[in-house]
Order: C-alpha cells, then structure tokens, then sequence
C-alpha cells in the first residue's frame, strides 16, 4: 500500500496534482522535442540551477551564468548538480542515502570545508526513514513522492551550505525516475522561484505538521510544477524560433 496515499485526501491536494500532471503532460508533446530534445534539455538544466541557486540567496541573471563569467562557488555547486542529475537516476531508488551525499558533495564543494562534504550534520534518524520511503516505492504517485522529498530536506536541512539545492535536486531526480519527467525537461526550481513567498511560507507550513500545512506545501508543489510546464513551452518556443 502506498504510505502517503492519506495525503491525497486532504482538500484540493489530488485534484492539483493531478492538474500539474496534465500540464507537464501538455508540454511534453511541444514540438520543438521532436527534433531539439538536446537543446531544450540544456536550456531547461541551466535555468534550472541558475533558479536553485537563487533560491539559496545567490541570484543571477542567466546569462551571466551563461557567458561563464560568475565564479560564485553556490551558483557552481548548483551546476554541477545540474549537469550530474542524469548519471544519479538510476541510484536513486536503489541507495538514497548515497545520491544525497553525492548531491551534497556536488553542490558544496568550495561552499564548506571538504571534511563536512557529504556528510549529515542532523535528522539521521528521519532521513533514514525518508530513504526506506524512496528506495524501491512503486505506489506513490511521482508527483506526490517528489514533493515530500523535496519538503522534508528543505525541512531538516541535514547538510552543511546549500542543502536547499540538495532537496530540490533530489525531488527532481524522483521526478524523472518514476517516468513523469524522463528527460529531465521540467525544471521546477523555476516553480518554485517565481511562487518564492509562496515557497518559503509553504515550507514552514509543512514543518508544522499539522494538515493544512502538509496541504499548503503540496498545493504549492503543484503550482510549481504548473508553472515549470509553461516555461518548458516558452523555452521550446525560443528553440524553434532560433532553430
């Protein structure tokens, strides 16, 4: 049985996120993925980081980040994440616990001393029971799984420096795992960066605990999913037309 299946029963929750799938869903048949996949791909991964790190209290224009001229060791870090996503994937499911540690070992790398990379500083016991939720979970639906992930990283924070692009990291790696983003196309960081009030608020809602904060946060999740499928149509838009 799926363990978070109560979750949908809370008011709006499944109708949102099944909502936000139907979106991602839409975007996906942009016809700019017929023959530009890479491109959008690309396009999708840097915006992307560039949105995590902000998240972080490091904000960038894209192209600055583009033209390879911002040294910022968190927008870096952010990268790297970025661009070791596709190789963690397959991982993920089998050893969580190990693709933290190496999102984190990604992610902080020049940001804390190398003695902390990799390593929780907190929340063991509760991130040894979010990695039993995500190892081998086939019944919990993508969409919901990946924004528990996601909550209850940002939540614990169990790594030193930038664990926030650790937690969203790992929640799009559930993503595209479980076969609703396969490509990786969905860059809900985006989501998340355009709804930020939003974000922040609905984090600390769902740190409570109690049910309206556990809806306020999944409310959101489906928002920024939503809002990621749209900016995965304007990025296919801008490759066709520089095509």
């Amino acid at each position: 049985m799926d363990p978070l299946a109560p979750l949908l029963d809370l008011a709006d929750v499944a109708d949102s996120l099944a909502a936000a799938r139907d979106r991602v869903d839409a975007a996906m048949r942009h016809r700019a993925l017929r023959r530009h996949g890479g491109q959008v791909a690309a396009e999708a991964s840097l915006r992307a980081a560039v949105a995590s790190a902000a998240l972080e209290g490091h904000p960038y224009d894209v192209e600055e980040i583009r033209g390879g001229t911002v040294t910022d060791p968190v927008v870096q870090g952010s990268l790297r994440v970025a661009e070791g996503l596709g190789g963690l994937v397959d991982l993920w499911p089998r050893a969580p616990r190990q693709v933290l540690a190496k999102l984190h070992v990604l992610a902080a790398r020049g940001v804390v001393p190398a003695d902390d990379l990799g390593r929780l500083t907190g929340g063991a016991d509760r991130v040894d029971a979010l990695a039993r939720l995500v190892a081998g979970n086939a019944e919990t639906p993508p969409l919901l799984l990946a924004a528990i992930v996601h909550a209850e990283l940002i939540t614990l924070r169990p790594f030193a420096g930038p664990a926030g692009v650790v937690a969203r990291a790992a929640a799009r790696l559930t993503l595209i795992g479980r076969g609703l983003d396969p490509r990786g196309l969905v860059a809900v960081e985006i989501g998340h960066l355009a709804r930020e009030p939003e974000y922040v608020g609905s984090a600390g809602a769902y740190a409570t605990g109690t049910p309206d904060g556990l809806r306020s946060w999944l409310r959101h999740y489906a928002a920024a999913v939503s809002t990621a499928a749209d900016e995965l149509a304007v990025i296919g838009d801008g490759v066709l037309a520089a095509a």
